[in-house]
This record gives C-alpha cells, sequence and structure tokens, in this order.
C-alpha cells in the first residue's frame, strides 16, 4: 500500500503550455508536471525565486493525470502593449503598472491557446512517504497564493478538493477517490463503459494498458532561467469502471 494525493483541476477555461517558440503559445491537451509544481508551489506560499524549494517539490513528488476531459480548444488573437527596450533603461521596473507607466509603448501580438472545459484528476505520490502529501493536502485546501489553471486567466471553478488514499496501485487510488462524482455526470454523462487516458512517469506506477511512451519538456531545471528539460510519460487507457466505483 502507498499514500497518494488525490484533487481535481476543472475550469472553463485552462492552458498548460507546451513548447513555444514565437508569437505562438500551444496548449498541450493534459497539465505538464511544471504546472502542477507551480500550482502547489503557490499553495504552499513557494515564490518564484525560491529555486531549491521549487526543485526539490519537483524531485520528490511523481505524478499521475487521469483525463476525464481535455475539453475543446480556445484559439486567443492577443494584444499586448509594452515599453521599448531603449524606454526601460535606468528604470526600475516592478510591476505592470510601471510599464504601463512608461509613454514610449509598442504593441505585440501573439496567439495563445486555452482548453475549454476540461476536467483532469490528479494524483501525486512521492518516495519520502506521506508527510509531504498531507503538506500538500492543508495547503490544496487553504492556499497561500491565488491558484489557477496555468494561467492567471484561468481560475478554477471547483475546489480542489485534495484527499489522501492508501492503494497499492495509481488506478486503485484514483478509483478511492469518491467526490465531485455528481460533477462530472451532470457535465459529461454517465462514465459507464467510457474509456480514458492516463498518463503516469515511467517505472514509477503500475500498468494496466501501456499504450505508449510520449516526451515531454516539463521537467524543471531552472525556474529562474526558464529552463525545462525533458520527460518521459507513460499513456494508457483506462475504463470508466476502473477509476469510477
Amino acid at each position: 500500500m502507498r499514500p497518494y494525493l488525490v484533487f481535481d483541476l476543472y475550469g472553463p477555461l485552462s492552458s498548460f503550455g507546451d513548447v513555444a517558440v514565437g508569437e505562438y503559445r500551444p496548449t498541450f491537451s493534459h497539465p505538464s508536471k511544471s504546472s502542477i509544481i507551480g500550482l502547489l508551489a503557490a499553495a504552499l506560499g513557494i515564490q518564484r525565486h525560491e529555486e531549491e524549494r521549487l526543485l526539490s517539490l519537483s524531485d520528490r513528488l511523481i505524478l499521475g493525470v487521469l483525463v476525464i476531459s481535455s475539453g475543446q480548444l480556445l484559439r486567443d488573437y492577443h494584444t499586448a502593449q509594452v515599453p521599448a527596450e531603449s524606454s526601460m533603461k535606468k528604470r526600475q521596473i516592478v510591476t505592470r503598472k510601471d510599464e504601463l507607466s512608461i509613454s514610449d509603448l509598442n504593441t505585440i501580438l501573439s496567439t495563445r491557446d486555452y482548453r475549454m472545459d476540461a476536467y483532469y484528476r490528479i494524483a501525486l505520490w512521492s518516495p519520502d512517504g506521506k508527510q509531504l502529501l498531507e503538506e500538500m493536502q492543508r495547503a490544496l485546501s487553504s492556499p497561500r497564493y491565488t491558484p489557477y489553471l496555468g494561467r492567471k486567466s484561468c481560475p478554477p471553478a471547483l475546489p480542489f478538493g485534495p484527499e489522501i488514499i492508501e492503494a497499492p496501485s495509481l488506478v486503485e487510488a484514483l478509483a478511492g477517490y469518491r467526490k465531485n462524482q455528481a460533477v462530472i455526470e451532470s457535465l459529461f454523462g454517465s462514465v459507464t463503459g467510457m474509456q480514458f487516458l492516463l498518463y503516469s512517469e515511467p517505472g514509477k506506477a503500475e500498468r494496466t494498458a501501456k499504450v505508449h511512451t510520449i516526451l515531454r519538456r516539463d521537467r524543471l531545471i531552472s525556474r529562474k532561467a526558464w529552463q525545462y528539460g525533458q520527460r518521459e510519460e507513460v499513456m494508457e487507457y483506462v475504463g470508466g469502471s476502473d477509476v469510477f466505483k
């Protein structure tokens, strides 16, 4: 038996960044590990400049993501005003208000992707045991900083409902989580006979119906430098009756 921390993520909009080059900012179909670590760090009160605490949190946690619904893709044509680089020299820029107070502003364009009505069930476990999971359960129940689903414009629409479940496998831990069943059925109908995608880290969870392994560039290397390394995820199918008892 192993302790798992299980909770739900749902919102009208979410965005979990994929590799972004230039003006196009895509979103992956399910949460990245870096986005979950960021969510937990905000709940715990860890600030972005605290590199060692962020890396420790990332290294001590193993992630599983059940995709209840990946939602629908929304593509937004985005404009923003920013000062010219020459205008910011010898100025102290701390906030967005400071940027907009500069008279010499340019407009930058980008295309940003979001998921609409996406619903995910997250399971975390740790080689360090239950204490870290209990700390995160308390933090998710009463976050220190405002949590959001990938971007600040994407607030969660449900309480996270974190619960620690003792189970012999990831799938059984997910099956032991009984919260929000009525919400899921009201949004997506009956889950009987449905198939769901489950993503987890290879070698860290018991396989049931392995499909293939994918690579994600979401392993935190340096938050200050925005550096992320590759991480493997195993994708498999689970039946609705396997994870919704």
